[in-house]
């Protein structure tokens, strides 16, 4: 698989070294991060049930099934840009934490929501 702005490897769980992220995911991140212009860092796309477990992610996390990922944010501005960009992309699930953005295309969670996460 390749791809404009991303390699495979960076959606890999830490752990355990596996990854069964969605292509179709990482190509609606290219398109995304084509339209914002910035750089994404992935802070988290694949999991693991023991890495979910050991972060504290939820018991249904779309990342357990490859069709998630979280990407670095901690500036407004730059925040503005991504959202906007992921929005221009196509995804409708998205989750603005403190310091990342969450964004997924799982087909049994609902669609169109954004949401806040717990900020610290």
């Amino acid at each position: 698989m390749k791809f404009k702005y991303f390699r495979y490897d960076e959606f890999k769980c830490p752990c355990c070294g596996r990854n069964f992220t969605s292509e179709r995911l990482i190509q609606m991140l290219d398109k995304a991060r084509e339209i914002a212009k910035v750089k994404f860092v992935i802070t988290s796309g694949y999991r693991c049930e023991k890495h979910n477990a050991f972060i504290k992610g939820s018991k249904n996390s779309s990342h357990l099934d490859g069709l998630a990922a979280d990407i670095l944010c901690v500036n407004p501005d730059t925040r503005y840009i991504i959202l906007k960009a992921l929005l221009q992309a196509g995804f409708n699930r998205i989750g603005i934490y403190e310091k990342h953005i969450h964004v997924d295309i799982d087909p049994h969670k609902p669609h169109g929501v954004v949401w806040l996460g717990k900020y610290k």
